[in-house]
């Protein structure tokens, strides 16, 4: 296989925008398990008061992640986002306003591999999230393996997320009474496993865990669809019942976390590597759902609030298709 390098021209506009991707990707892959030997290493150096101290500090903010976070405006406005979002690019569209007396819940979808479209547009500033929705403050749900995680745990609160759990959801929900979003990729990251070119698969007809909570606080539900996000890599051939797919499943149930395989571009070639290609995010939220506050509802309220979901993600989809390029003869699929 011939290898295509960059060339030395590469603006370096382009450059500062791959070189935000790459550290956004590192954050992801990696940075936590940067943090655990860097507090652990320091131990065993003259700088062991410095895990020492933290360690005394987790140990008293240990719960902040499940009472809301703790995010940095500051970082979220930083000039490295605004390079990251123009690498591809990001847009957000906004379809109808949002009461800031009201609290919503977002049904973001696909997962994609990495999830850049839910992590530009709602844990930094860089699409114009506050501009769009005054009055409403976006957290976006992770694996609350993450938050366990010395250092990383204090990163990624800065940016509003939260622990992907009841508990930490509702905690906002009942607290905040009002301009809250409480942002859920539903197909989580068991759908990453199907998140290539082409693919307009949803983990979302047994997904109902949202739509419970949403009745139960009484929070309006709010359809995402982001285009292009399942175009970002390609991934190794896993078909339903075959090993790699069996394997990397056993993996997600073991661990919690999808390990999928997927590869795109390096840093200096275009042939292969772990950097996103350079493809439009299109982010159109839309139209809210609104549902009556009920602390104890049927399994039929929850099929019939899913049903409706489901059909205004469909309307959603179909609406906006052909302006991304999207053939006329897709659909969602929900599995």
């Amino acid at each position: 296989m011939a290898i295509e390098f960059a060339s030395r021209s590469v603006p370096l506009v382009r450059r500062l925008q791959t070189v935000a991707v790459l550290q956004w990707v590192y954050s992801f892959l990696a940075l936590a398990q940067t943090c655990i030997i860097l507090f652990f290493v320091l131990l065993f150096t003259r700088f062991w008061i410095i895990s020492v101290l933290y360690g005394v500090w987790w140990f008293i903010d240990w719960d902040t992640p499940t009472l809301g976070g703790r995010r940095s405006p500051w970082l979220q406005r930083s000039v490295v986002w605004r390079y990251l979002r123009d690498y591809f690019p990001i847009k957000l569209i906004k379809t109808a306003d949002l009461d800031p007396n009201k609290n919503y819940i977002f049904g973001f979808h696909p997962h994609g591999v990495l999830i850049a479209g839910g992590f530009t547009n709602f844990c930094t500033e860089a699409t114009g999230f506050p501009d769009l929705y005054p009055g409403i403050t976006p957290y976006l749900l992770m694996l609350p393996l993450w938050f366990r995680a010395p250092f990383f745990r204090d990163y990624i609160m800065s940016g509003g997320l939260i622990p992907s759990d009841k508990d930490s959801a509702t905690y906002l929900l009942k607290k905040k009474k009002s301009g809250t979003a409480i942002v859920i990729a539903v197909g989580g990251a068991a759908e990453s496993l199907d998140a290539r070119p082409g693919a307009f698969t949803l983990m979302l007809k047994n997904r109902k865990g949202f739509i419970r909570l949403a009745i139960e606080n009484g929070a309006s539900l709010v359809p995402v669809f982001s285009f292009g996000e399942n175009e970002l890599f390609d991934q190794v051939e896993n078909p339903k019942g075959s090993m790699l797919r069996r394997i990397q499943e056993n993996l997600q149930k073991l661990m919690g976390v999808a390990l999928p395989l997927f590869h795109a571009r390096g840093v200096f070639q275009y042939s292969f590597g772990l950097i996103p290609y350079r493809r439009p995010i299109n982010t159109i939220i839309g139209k809210p759902i609104p549902v009556l506050e009920n602390p104890n509802p049927t399994n039929e309220d929850v099929e019939r609030l899913h049903k409706l979901y489901m059909e205004k993600l469909s309307e959603l989809f179909e609406e906006h298709k052909t302006n991304y390029n999207v053939p006329a003869d897709k659909h969602l699929t929900f599995v």
